[in-house]
C-alpha cells in the first residue's frame, strides 16, 4: 500500500470515527445520565443510583403522561392502518378518472401544508366539533395528517399483489372485505407493520397537536409533560428529564426492532419472487 493510500485510509476511518462518536455521545449520555447521583450536561463515568428511577415512579404526572401517548400513538396507528389499507386497495382496484393525479396532489398537499401551517383551520374545526380538550379530537387530527403518505405507501404495496388471486376467491363467493381482510391483508403485511411503526414514531414524539388541542394536564402526553420538569428556579431537573427521556425512548425502540426482526421493513409484499 502506497502512502497516499494509507493516509486516504487514515483520514477516511478517522472521520468514520468522528461522526460515530457525534452521534454515539448522546446516546451514550441518555443511557448513563438517569443512573447518575449528580447528572450533568457533560458525559462523565456516573456514580450509579436508581434514585432518580424511584423519583419519576413516585411521579404520578408522568407516567400518566406515558399512557396517554400509548393511548394516542395506539389510536391514530390502528386508524392509520385500516383506513390507509381499505383506501389503498380501493384506489388499487377500481379504475377512476384522475386516480394517480389525486393521489399525487393528496401527497404534495399533505408535504407543503404542513401541520403549523394548518394548526389554525385545525383548531377552528376541532372548535365547532366540539373536540377540543378531547383525545379522540387529537387522534382524527393526527390520522388525517398522516393518512395520505400511508394511503400512498400501501398501494405500492397492493399493486403487487395479484389480482388472480382476488377473482379466484370472488368466484367462490368473497365478499369484498373478505377479500381484503385474508388475501390482500397477509400479502402486504410488511407495509403495513412499516405503516404502523411510522404512524406510531409520528405521534409518539408530536408535541404541537396535543398542546394546542388539549387543556386538561391529566389528559397530556409525555411529549407535552416533559417541558414541565423544571426545579422551582426555572432550571431542567436531568435526574427526571434523563429517567424519563429513557423510559420515553424505549416503547419506540423495542417496537421497532420487533418488527424489523420479523419483517425486516422489506418492501414488498408476500409473493414469492
Amino acid at each position: 500500500m502506497s502512502p497516499r493510500e494509507l493516509l486516504a485510509h487514515v483520514g477516511r476511518y478517522t472521520l468514520l470515527s468522528l461522526v460515530l462518536a457525534f452521534f454515539a455521545l448522546p446516546l451514550l449520555w441518555l443511557a448513563t445520565t438517569p443512573f447518575d447521583r449528580t447528572p450533568e450536561i457533560a458525559a462523565s463515568l456516573p456514580e450509579f443510583t436508581l434514585s432518580n428511577v424511584r423519583e419519576l415512579l413516585d411521579n404520578e404526572n408522568a407516567l400518566r403522561s406515558l399512557r396517554n401517548s400509548v393511548l394516542l400513538a395506539a389510536g391514530t396507528g390502528a386508524l392509520v392502518v385500516t383506513l390507509g389499507a381499505l383506501a389503498a386497495y380501493a384506489l388499487s382496484r377500481v379504475r377512476l378518472p384522475g386516480r394517480d393525479a389525486l393521489l399525487y396532489a393528496l401527497l404534495l398537499l399533505s408535504s407543503i401544508v404542513t401541520g403549523t401551517a394548518a394548526m389554525v383551520p385545525l383548531f377552528n374545526l376541532a372548535y365547532e366539533l366540539d373536540l377540543i380538550d378531547s383525545q379522540l379530537g387529537v387522534i382524527l387530527v393526527l390520522t388525517g395528517g398522516l393518512l395520505p403518505s400511508a394511503i400512498f405507501i400501501l398501494k405500492d404495496f397492493t399493486d403487487a399483489t395479484p389480482a388472480s388471486y382476488e377473482e379466484s376467491a370472488r368466484v367462490f363467493g368473497a365478499s369484498p372485505l373478505q377479500i381484503v381482510r385474508h388475501l390482500v391483508v397477509p400479502l402486504i403485511r410488511p407495509g403495513l407493520a412499516t405503516i404502523g411503526v411510522w404512524s406510531v414514531a409520528q405521534v409518539w414524539g408530536n408535541f404541537l397537536v396535543p398542546f394546542l388541542l388539549l387543556r386538561s394536564p391529566e389528559k397530556s402526553p409525555a411529549a407535552v409533560v416533559m417541558y414541565t420538569f423544571y426545579t422551582e428556579g426555572g432550571q431542567p431537573d436531568l435526574a427526571l428529564i434523563s429517567t424519563f427521556s429513557l423510559l420515553y425512548s424505549l416503547p419506540v425502540v423495542l417496537m421497532f426492532l420487533f418488527v424489523s426482526s420479523r419483517y425486516g421493513f422489506r418492501f414488498h409484499g408476500g409473493i414469492k419472487r
